[in-house]
Formats: C-alpha cells, sequence, structure tokens
C-alpha cells in the first residue's frame, strides 16, 4: 500500500466504493482512536517496568480490534474481530490487584504527582474523552456494547496505576 493516493485531496475518502466527507462522524472517531493508539506508544517509551509495557501492547491491540467494529459499519460483510468480556474481566482483576495494594482514595486527588502518575492520569482523561464520543456515537449507530463497557474499565485501570505510581497523592486546597 503506498504512503498516499492523493485521493483525499478535496475532503472526501472512498471507502467500500462510496464517497463520505472527511468530517463524517466515523472519520473522526477512527482518527481519535488511532490518536490514543498511537499515544499509548508513545507513553509505552518511557516506562521502565517491562510487565506494565506489554499490558499497554496488550490495550493497543484492543484498539485495533475497536476501530475494526467501527471500520465494519462501511463493511458489513467483513467479519469483524469481536472485544470480548474476557478482556474486560482482566482489567478489572488488574484494578482489584492494585486496589489490594493501594486502595482507592476516598477524596479528589491533584494529578500528576510524579511523570509515571501524570502519564497515567493523561491516558485516564483521554479515554474519558473517547469513552463520551464512543457513547455519543453508538446512539447513531449500534456496535458491540461491550466496547463502551471496556472503554470504562480503561480509565478506571488507568486511574488505578496513577495512584499506584503516585509517590503521594495529593489533595486539593479547597
Amino acid at each position: 500500500m503506498p504512503y498516499f493516493t492523493a485521493k483525499g485531496d478535496k475532503g472526501y475518502s472512498i471507502i467500500g466504493g462510496k464517497k463520505f466527507p472527511k468530517d463524517n462522524i466515523y472519520f473522526e472517531i477512527l482518527g481519535n482512536l488511532d490518536e490514543f493508539n498511537s499515544l499509548l506508544g508513545f507513553v509505552k517509551n518511557f516506562l521502565k517496568d517491562k510487565k506494565l509495557k506489554a499490558e499497554i501492547l496488550e490495550i493497543q491491540n484492543d484498539f485495533f480490534i475497536i476501530q475494526a467494529n467501527v471500520a465494519w459499519l462501511f463493511y458489513p460483510n467483513f467479519k469483524k474481530p469481536e472485544l470480548g468480556k474476557e478482556r474486560i474481566e482482566k482489567i478489572e482483576k488488574k484494578i482489584k490487584d492494585i486496589e489490594k495494594k493501594k486502595p482507592a482514595p476516598s477524596h479528589f486527588v491533584i494529578p500528576g504527582s510524579n511523570l509515571e502518575s501524570g502519564i497515567f492520569d493523561y491516558l485516564r482523561t483521554k479515554v474519558r474523552n473517547l469513552e463520551r464520543q464512543m457513547v455519543k456515537f453508538y446512539k447513531k449507530r449500534r456496535f458491540n456494547e461491550d466496547i463502551l463497557v471496556y472503554l470504562n474499565r480503561l480509565s478506571s485501570y488507568f486511574y488505578a496505576l496513577a495512584r499506584l505510581k503516585s509517590k503521594k497523592d495529593v489533595k486539593p486546597w479547597y
């Protein structure tokens, strides 16, 4: 596949033989999913923990499945990969494991007490934003509901990781 085709120079893309404007919500969703996946790839380079890097790689693969589910709406004859409940359960287990090491705070926390906690706090906010966009999209075009649950749990996982990596969580001063 070439790096460019010049077919989208006029603000349209052709998908499945149909012409769509590039500001179509499908492209916005696919672009935001791709952006988050790229952010995960960037973040991996700041992590020292090899196990955590492997977990991020798994999440990146999950995002390809999510993107395939959105793209499937263009190609309904294509057999889409499924993001199953086992992925949600795996993340829930990781959150519970973190909670055993460091219980969730009972108050608001100022994000980013150090580099790693700041990274995970940022990922949490980005995935929450994606979740809101996907909920809005889901109202227009139904897809696997487990994707919404997955995104919700993923933000909780990043919050738990941020608290775990934080040396000392700081409460707001109000």
